[in-house]
C-alpha cells in the first residue's frame, strides 16, 4: 500500500444513497466537461443496478473516502464504479484499490476490465495503473489489465510450470 491507510467493508442496502450521492460528487466535473451532468439521471444509473454484495465502502477514520463496485464475468471481473470523494483523492487511494483488484484478478487468472467516460482524467489514471484500451465509442472506452499467463505466475511463484 502507497497511499493513505484505509478500511474497506462491505456495503449494505442502506448505502445505496450515500453511495449514489458521492458517484454524482465525484463524476460531476468529468460529465460537466463533455457536456452531460445530470445529477438525477446519474443518481439513478448507479442505483438501478446497485448491489450491496458486489459494492465494497472505502473509509478513512469512519468517514466515507469513497467506493468500488466489482462484478464477477465468466471471463472477466468488472470494475463497474470506482469513486473517490473529491476530498480524499490526490493521497493514493484509488491507486491502491485498484492494484488490490489487480491482485484478486491475477489470483483468479482473469482479466480486470472497466469503462472510462472519454475525456475523463479516469482515462490517464487507468493507463497509469497499467491498463490498456480494447474498444471505444463516442462516449466511452473500455480497458483492461491482463494477468501474466498462469504458466508465468506458477514459474514466478516457484510452482511446477511446464518443464522442458
Amino acid at each position: 500500500m502507497h497511499g493513505e491507510a484505509f478500511q474497506i467493508k462491505a456495503a449494505t442496502a442502506a448505502d445505496a444513497d450515500r453511495l449514489a450521492a458521492l458517484r454524482v460528487e465525484a463524476m460531476r466535473p468529468s460529465l460537466e466537461a463533455v457536456g452531460r451532468f445530470d445529477p438525477d439521471r446519474a443518481r439513478h444509473r448507479f442505483l438501478s443496478t446497485f448491489s450491496p454484495a458486489e459494492t465494497r465502502i472505502i473509509q478513512i477514520e469512519g468517514r466515507l473516502a469513497g467506493f468500488f463496485v466489482l462484478r464477477r464475468r465468466d471471463d472477466h471481473l468488472y470494475l463497474d464504479h470506482l469513486y473517490v470523494a473529491p476530498s480524499f483523492q490526490g493521497r493514493g487511494i484509488g491507486r491502491d484499490v485498484v492494484d488490490g483488484l489487480k491482485r484478486d484478478a491475477d489470483a483468479a487468472g482473469l482479466p480486470l476490465r472497466l469503462t472510462a467516460l472519454n475525456g475523463s482524467p479516469a482515462n490517464g489514471f487507468y493507463c497509469a495503473c497499467g491498463f490498456s484500451p480494447v474498444s471505444s465509442d463516442a462516449l466511452d472506452t473500455v480497458y483492461q489489465w491482463s494477468p501474466a499467463p498462469k504458466e508465468m505466475r506458477d514459474a514466478g511463484r516457484g510452482g511446477t510450470g511446464p518443464r522442458s
